[in-house]
């Protein structure tokens, strides 16, 4: 293959790659938000845990709290976001439309996107602690052994599907 060639489908294919790339970092869906494989709450699970009222009213109360924190955030940072997300394609072009690669640049954007993707799942994770503080150290056990018994299905559906 010629060498104009190899950079038209370079030109092609490596701008889809870091978008589907900064997609993802900055939030986009991935296939597996769509199943129950996932990990992480799941009110299956929850529903499994023989809950008092009380309990059932805190997480509740927390998922409510987290989704109107979660849409005031939202709102007030959409323009920002927006740029954010602008600047950041941008870059990306340039990066990949350039006469040279950039291996430092590469570096510091893929860094960034991690760096952008941890911090969301650091917050996540702290919203788990959250709600999973609310049960008794019984039910925290019960919820490591249904969470296990649905991560083992889940092992054996991809087990089969490949």
């Amino acid at each position: 293959m010629k060498t104009v060639k190899k950079l038209v489908l370079a030109a092609a294919v490596v701008p889809m790659v870091f978008a589907s790339a900064s997609a993802l970092a900055f939030g986009g869906k991935g296939e597996h938000k769509g199943g129950h494989c996932q990990g992480g709450m799941d009110r299956g699970i929850m529903k499994q845990l023989d809950l008092t009222d009380a309990q059932k009213d805190q997480l509740k109360e927390m998922r409510e709290a987290n989704k109107a924190q979660m849409k005031e955030h939202y709102q007030a940072n959409f323009e920002a976001r927006k740029a954010e997300r602008q600047a950041h394609h941008e870059k990306v072009q340039q990066l990949v439309l350039a006469d040279n690669f950039d291996q430092a640049a590469a570096n510091d954007l893929a860094k960034q996107m991690v760096e952008q993707q941890t911090e969301r799942k650091v917050k996540m994770l702290e919203k788990q602690y959250q709600m999973l503080s609310v049960l008794t150290p019984e039910q925290k056990a019960k919820f490591v052994e249904l969470s296990k018994e649905r991560m083992d299905k889940c092992g054996e559906k991809r087990k089969h599907r490949s």
